[in-house]
C-alpha cells in the first residue's frame, strides 16, 4: 500500500515500511523513517500474539499513517503492531515507539491535537497521549468487527468510525459509550470517511458497493447516494461483474470540491458543493481520465490535487481547476522537489503497488444457489404431478386376465 498526504509545507509518503517527508518549498534534505530498522519489541510472554505463528513477527510494513491539522505532529502504525510518533521542530524527529495489542487499521489526532486514536483489526480504538509519549494506550470504544475507517468531527467533539460489516458509528469523544447516531445503509465494508469543512454536519462514506453516500451525521440521516458504477461511464477496465471499491474519499481546503478514487480504476471522480433553493447540495461535477490507475490522491493548501501515480516516468502529477476542468501543472516547482525527494525510493513504492489490494477480502462472500432452488423445485412439482395422474388413473376389477394359447 502507497499513500501520499499534505500538511503546509511538508508532503508525506507512506511505502512499504519507509515513510518519508519532503519539504516542497525549500530545497532540503528529506527526513526517511524505515520501520524494518526501527526498535524492537522485547520478547513479552504475557503479549497478545495474533500472527498465524506464535513467535512469529510483523513484516514492518506500514498499514496506516495520519498527520494532525496543524502539520506538527504525524503518526504511523505497521505490522509489527508500532505506533510511532513524529515531531517537527526544524526538522522531523522520532518521538516515540509504544506497542498495540493488535494490528492498526486507521488512526486521526483529535482537534486539540493531544491525542492520537488507533483503531485495530478486532473493531477496538485506544488513545494514546501526544504530550506524554511513552504513556500506554487507553481503550475508548470497541465494534462487533474490524474498524476500517476513523475520524474526527470538525468541532472535535464526536469520533466516526466505520467498520467491515457496514455500520458507521458516531461516539462521543468525551464518553465514547454515549452513541450519538449510527448512519446505516451501505451493502458492503465501509472503506472511506471524509468530514467536508464545506459543512462541518455532513459526512462522507465510501464503500465496497460502490457508493458514496452523503450523511446528516449527527442524526444518521442520509441525505444523498451515488454510484459510481453509474456515473457517466466511469471507464471501468473490469468486467461487469467485478466489483467497484471506494477506496478514498478527499476534500479540498475550502470544502467546494470532493475527489473521490476507485480501487483499480483509472478514473478520479469530482463532486462540487452547490446551493439550490437555500440548501446545499453534493453534486456530480466532472471527471478525470488518467493513463495509469493512481495509488493515491489528496489536495494541497491551494486547492491542487497531488496524484500519486505507478509510473517511475510520472510519479507524481498536480492538477488545477481551470474552467470547470481539472488540467495538469507540469512546471511546478513544488513538484520537482517531491518528484527528486521520492524518486530513490521507486524499486519500495513498486514493490507496495504491486501487493494484493487490502480491499480484496473484506467483500462478503456470495452464493448463488438460485439455480439449484430452481432445479430441486421443478423436480418436486413434476414429482407431484407424476403421483396426481397416479390417483386418478382408473382402478380395475381385481381380476387377472387370463393369457390366451
Amino acid at each position: 500500500m502507497a499513500a501520499i498526504g499534505i500538511c503546509g509545507e511538508w508532503m508525506f509518503l507512506s511505502c512499504g515500511t519507509k515513510l518519508i517527508a519532503a519539504h516542497v518549498k525549500q530545497d532540503r534534505k528529506p527526513f526517511v523513517f524505515d520501520c524494518s530498522t526501527a526498535k524492537k519489541k522485547e520478547n513479552d510472554p504475557k503479549a497478545d500474539d495474533d500472527n498465524s505463528l506464535a513467535g512469529t513477527t510483523g513484516s514492518d510494513i506500514i498499514l496506516a499513517f495520519t498527520i494532525s491539522p496543524s502539520g506538527k505532529v504525524a503518526a504511523l502504525t505497521d505490522d509489527s503492531k508500532r505506533l510511532v510518533l513524529f515531531e517537527r521542530q526544524h526538522c522531523w524527529q522520532c518521538v516515540s515507539t509504544r506497542w498495540l495489542a493488535r494490528r492498526g487499521t486507521s488512526l486521526a489526532f483529535t482537534r486539540g491535537e493531544d491525542e492520537v486514536l488507533v483503531a485495530d483489526k478486532s473493531g477496538d480504538v485506544y488513545s494514546f497521549s501526544v504530550l506524554q509519549p511513552e504513556k500506554e494506550g487507553e481503550l475508548k470504544m470497541g465494534h462487533l468487527s474490524m474498524v476500517l475507517a476513523l475520524t474526527m468531527s470538525l468541532d472535535g467533539k464526536y469520533i466516526i468510525t466505520a467498520d467491515r460489516d457496514e455500520k458507521i458509528r458516531v461516539s462521543h469523544l468525551c464518553s465514547p459509550y454515549n452513541i450519538q447516531s449510527f448512519c446505516l445503509g451501505h451493502k458492503e465494508f465501509v472503506s472511506s470517511l471524509l468530514v467536508p469543512s464545506g459543512d462541518r454536519h455532513w459526512l462522507l462514506s465510501g464503500s465496497g458497493d460502490g457508493t458514496m453516500k452523503l450523511w446528516e451525521y449527527k442524526t444518521g440521516r442520509r441525505l444523498q447516494s451515488y454510484d459510481l458504477k453509474d456515473l457517466d461511464e466511469t471507464h471501468v477496465s473490469k468486467l461487469e461483474n467485478e466489483r467497484v471499491t471506494v477506496c478514498h474519499i478527499t476534500g479540498s481546503p475550502d470544502g467546494r470540491h470532493v475527489a473521490v478514487q476507485c480501487d483499480g480504476v483509472s478514473t478520479i471522480r469530482f463532486f462540487a458543493l452547490k446551493r439550490e433553493n437555500d440548501e446545499k447540495k453534493l453534486v456530480p461535477h466532472s471527471r478525470l481520465s488518467l493513463p495509469r490507475c493512481p495509488l493515491d490522491m489528496t489536495f494541497d493548501p491551494e486547492g491542487r490535487l497531488w496524484v500519486l501515480m505507478d509510473s517511475v516516468e510520472t510519479l507524481l502529477q498536480i492538477y488545477t481547476l481551470e474552467q470547470s476542468t481539472w488540467k495538469c501543472e507540469t512546471a511546478s516547482p513544488e513538484l520537482k522537489r517531491a518528484t527528486a525527494a521520492f524518486e530513490p525510493h521507486w524499486e519500495t513504492i513498486d514493490v507496495a503497488a504491486k501487493a494484493t489490494s487490502r480491499f480484496e477480502h473484506l467483500h462478503k462472500p456470495t452464493f448463488d444457489n438460485v439455480a439449484v432452488y430452481m432445479e430441486k423445485k421443478q423436480q418436486r412439482l413434476e414429482e407431484q404431478q407424476k403421483q396426481k395422474r397416479r390417483k386418478m388413473e382408473p382402478k380395475g376389477n381385481g381380476k387377472k386376465a387370463r393369457k390366451v394359447v
